[in-house]
C-alpha cells in the first residue's frame, strides 16, 4: 500500500520523435518555455523520475528536524528520525488527503493530520487513529504510513525520488562530485551551514533559470549595475568573460562554469596577497587570535569558489550559495536562494558572507532583479513567435572532450546544451507514450 500507483495523468498528444525533434544540437524549441503539455510532461517523466534536490542536511540537524519542500509539484517533508535517518516523506494523509504539515521548518515528534487527527511517526508510519472500531477489521495501519521516497545524500546534499529504479545517486552525480567536494571546502574546516532561505517567483518558466547559472556570457551585460558598484580589483576579478574559465558537460545534464580559475580549490595557494575588501576581516580575525594559515582558510573561503555547479535538474551550487528553482507553472517559477556559513565559525566572516550575498542575491541587491527582469523578458519574448528557436549553438565551434564530458570557454552554452540533452533523454527514453 506504501508504493505509488503508476497512473497516466494526462493525455500524450506528442509522440517521442516529435519531443526529440524540439531538441537539435545547437537549438532549442519555444514550445520548450511556452507548452503546459510539455510541462505536464517533464513534472510526470523527468521530475517523477530522476533525483530532485530537497534539502541540506543542516536544515534537519536533529530527531524530529524537519523542512517542507517540493519534488516537482508535490509537497514533501524532509525529516530527520530518532534513528538519525534522513526521510523524505509526501505530505498527504493517508486517509482523506490532507497536507499533515503547513511549517516551513520546525521541531516535532510526530504529524497529526488536522481534519481527522491521523497520527504519523517521523519515519511516516502510522502510528495513530481516533476511534478505530468503526473500522472493524477493515484497518491495516501497516499498510497506510505516509508514503516514503527513495531518499540519498552525497556531501551533505539530499536528493529524492519517486522513481525506485533510478540509479544510485553517485552514479547520476558522476564527475559532478569532485566539485560539490571543492565547494563544500568554503566551510574552511568548519561544517558548511544552509541558511533559510530567501524566495521569490518570477514569470517564465523553470528551464530560464536553469539555463542562467552555466551561462556566463549575460554577466557583464545584465550585472553591470553590479561591477559598477564593486572595487576595482572585484570588477577586474568578475571581468570573466574574456578570461581563461570554462564551462564543462560533466554527463547527466550537470554542468560547471568556472569563472575564476585560480579560486576552483580553495585551500590553494593560501600564501595569495588577501583581496583588499577582505583586508579589514582579516585583521579583525587576527586580534581573535587565529593563526595566519586559519585566516587565510576562513578569508578565502568567505569570497565563495570560483565556479557554479549545475544540477540537473533543479539546484546549483553557485559561488556562495544554493539555488534552488521550484517549478510552478508553465510560465512560474520559484527560486530559494540560500546563503552557506560556517557552522561555528568567527561570527565577523559569517557576518561579512551575508553582507556579499545581500549586496548580489538578496531581495534589494544587484543580481536577483536584474536577472529576473531578463528572465521574464525571454518568457515574454517567446509567447513571440510559436515555431522559433531558442539558439544556444555559443561554443560549439571551440567544444573539445575532456575524460569527463565536453569543454569550451567560459561564455560558451556548452552547459545549456548538457541540461538539454538530458531533457530529451528523460521526456522520450523514460517517457510512458510510444
Amino acid at each position: 500500500m506504501n508504493d505509488i500507483i503508476a497512473v497516466k495523468n494526462i493525455e500524450c498528444e506528442l509522440s517521442n520523435k516529435e519531443i526529440s525533434g524540439l531538441i537539435q544540437s545547437d537549438r532549442v524549441h519555444t514550445s520548450l518555455y511556452t507548452s503546459e503539455d510539455i510541462f505536464e510532461l517533464e513534472m510526470e517523466r523527468i521530475f517523477s523520475k530522476t533525483w530532485v534536490w530537497v534539502a541540506h542536511e543542516s536544515e534537519v540537524p536533529d530527531a524530529g528536524s524537519f523542512k517542507s519542500s517540493m519534488v516537482g509539484k508535490n509537497p514533501v517533508i524532509v525529516v530527520r528520525d530518532r534513528k538519525k535517518n534522513i526521510n523524505v516523506l509526501l505530505n498527504r494523509c493517508r486517509h482523506r488527503a490532507a497536507t499533515v504539515c503547513e511549517h516551513n521548518k520546525g521541531k516535532t515528534n510526530n504529524f497529526v493530520c488536522p481534519y481527522h487527527g491521523w497520527g504519523y511517526g517521523l519515519d511516516g508510519s502510522l502510528r495513530g487513529v481516533p476511534h478505530p472500531e468503526s473500522y472493524g477489521e477493515t484497518l491495516d495501519t501497516s499498510e497506510l504510513g505516509m508514503v516514503r521516497l527513495r531518499t540519498e545524500s552525497y556531501a551533505g546534499l539530499v536528493f529524492a525520488t519517486f522513481n525506485q529504479d533510478a540509479p544510485p545517486l553517485q552514479d547520476f552525480l558522476g564527475p559532478a562530485k569532485k566539485w560539490i567536494d571543492l565547494f563544500m571546502k568554503q566551510g574552511a574546516g568548519y561544517p558548511v551551514e544552509a541558511t533559510a532561505a530567501h524566495k521569490f517567483r518570477f514569470p517564465g518558466n523553470w528551464k530560464i533559470q536553469l539555463e542562467n547559472t552555466t551561462d556566463g556570457y549575460h554577466f557583464p551585460i545584465v550585472h553591470k549595475s553590479f561591477l559598477s558598484s564593486v572595487d576595482k580589483q572585484t570588477e577586474e576579478m568578475l571581468n570573466f568573460v574574456d578570461g581563461k574559465g570554462y564551462v564543462e558537460d560533466l554527463g547527466n545534464g550537470h554542468s560547471v562554469m568556472v569563472m575564476i580559475p585560480a579560486l576552483i580549490d580553495l585551500e590553494e595557494n593560501l600564501e595569495a596577497d588577501i583581496p583588499e575588501r577582505f583586508i579589514g576581516l582579516a585583521n579583525d580575525l587576527r586580534q581573535e587570535g587565529y593563526e595566519e594559515l586559519q585566516v587565510r582558510r576562513i578569508v578565502r573561503a568567505v569570497g565563495g569558489s570560483g565556479f557554479n555547479l549545475n544540477l540537473f535538474p533543479n539546484v546549483a551550487c553557485s559561488m556562495a550559495f544554493f539555488r534552488v528553482l521550484q517549478p510552478v507553472s508553465v510560465k512560474e517559477t520559484e527560486i530559494h536562494h540560500m546563503v552557506i556559513t560556517m557552522k561555528g565559525g568567527p561570527q565577523a566572516a559569517n557576518q561579512e558572507r551575508l553582507r556579499l550575498h545581500e549586496h548580489f542575491q538578496g531581495p534589494m541587491g544587484f543580481g536577483t532583479p536584474d536577472d529576473s527582469e531578463a528572465w521574464e523578458r525571454v518568457q515574454r519574448g517567446g509567447g513571440a513567435g510559436k515555431n522559433l528557436w531558442i539558439m544556444v549553438n555559443r561554443g560549439l565551434a571551440g567544444e573539445t572532450t575532456t575524460p569527463d564530458g565536453l569543454k569550451s570557454d567560459v561564455s560558451a552554452e556548452t552547459g545549456i546544451r548538457a541540461a538539454y540533452q538530458q531533457w530529451k533523454f528523460y521526456m522520450t527514453n523514460e517517457g510512458v507514450c510510444k
